[in-house]
């Protein structure tokens, strides 16, 4: 049984470890919300987990009409990869694929003083997709790609930064029964998407099918989580505190560890002010993967 205690829920006294990761921000505006939306999550698919995606990415939030490079309605969006390369082939595929196509919009660097050998090209590899007709333009210190189509011009930032971010970082929520796990996660979702720096790149935020490292099929490298399964409390060691009917999984990435550890504080607070959860944990590798660890007693 845990030593730990908020609100009356036992908090397993253990962490939650993440690793370091590439990460970059798109600005993508259009001429309404409701374009702009489209874009970015057409730009998010398939973006939950590296282990089979090529980035992890998911909305930041709303840029503000002041903060927006072109004045339009924008969103931010991070995406994460595990080297400047591979985020740099991820991010242009995922904009000419989903950002260009998409009616009206306009793509940006959100990472501004960033090292020139930290960037990455983006506008620079889409600009032949103007067949020659494509035009550079300098706009204070900002370089942008203008690329004809059918709708006017796709304007496009020539080079975006990059930081080195926190992939990873986790809570594990579990409830009497799937509604109450489920609307602990809800609840701290709530709390978490309001940090800003950080993205949960999960469907909704939530992981119903939290994963461990290896599996007894020699080809795939994660498998399920089988300690944490509730049907499977009488064929494994179960992880399980007594009364666990349910568990989702909440997964944090970030551009920096302070923040991650924000999203991980607010998150955990919230579910614990929920009726029915029985105990909220975190996944680690016993800290031999990642360099980054979050202890839940240093979040209460």
């Amino acid at each position: 049984m845990s030593e730990l205690e908020l609100n009356g829920v036992p908090i397993v006294d253990t962490f939650a470890e993440a690793f370091p990761i590439v990460g970059t921000r798109l600005v993508i505006s259009a001429a309404t919300d409701g374009w702009a939306l489209t874009a970015a999550q057409l730009a998010c698919g398939n973006a939950t987990s590296v282990i089979a995606c090529d980035v992890e990415a998911a909305i930041e939030g709303t840029v503000s009409a002041d903060a927006s490079p072109d004045g339009r309605p924008a969103l931010s969006v991070l995406m994460f990869a595990f080297s400047r390369e591979k985020l740099q082939s991820a991010v242009s595929n995922r904009v000419g694929q989903c950002v260009l196509t998409c009616p009206t919009t306009a793509c940006y660097n959100g990472l501004d003083d960033c090292e020139r050998e930290k960037q990455i090209s983006i506008g620079g590899q889409l600009r032949f997709f103007g067949d020659g007709f494509q035009a550079s333009k300098k706009v204070a210190d900002r370089r942008l790609w203008r690329m004809p189509v059918m709708d006017g011009e796709f304007v496009c930032e020539d080079r975006f930064g990059t930081v080195k971010g926190v992939a990873g970082g986790n809570l594990l929520i579990g409830g009497s029964d799937q509604s109450a796990a489920l609307h602990a996660a809800e609840s701290a979702v709530l709390a978490m998407i309001a940090v800003p720096d950080t993205i949960l790149p999960f469907p909704g935020g939530i992981v119903r099918s939290g994963s461990k490292v290896g599996s007894r099929y020699k080809k795939l490298k994660a498998s399920t989580n089988d300690a944490y399964c509730p049907t499977l409390t009488s064929q494994v060691e179960t992880s399980l505190l007594p009364g666990t009917a349910a568990v989702y999984e909440i997964v944090i990435d970030g551009l920096s560890a302070e923040r991650v550890a924000e999203a991980m504080r607010v998150g955990l607070h919230a579910a614990c002010e929920c009726p029915g959860v029985t105990m909220v944990t975190a996944g680690n590798y016993g800290g031999k993967l990642g360099k980054h660890h979050f202890s839940l007693r240093d979040l209460l």
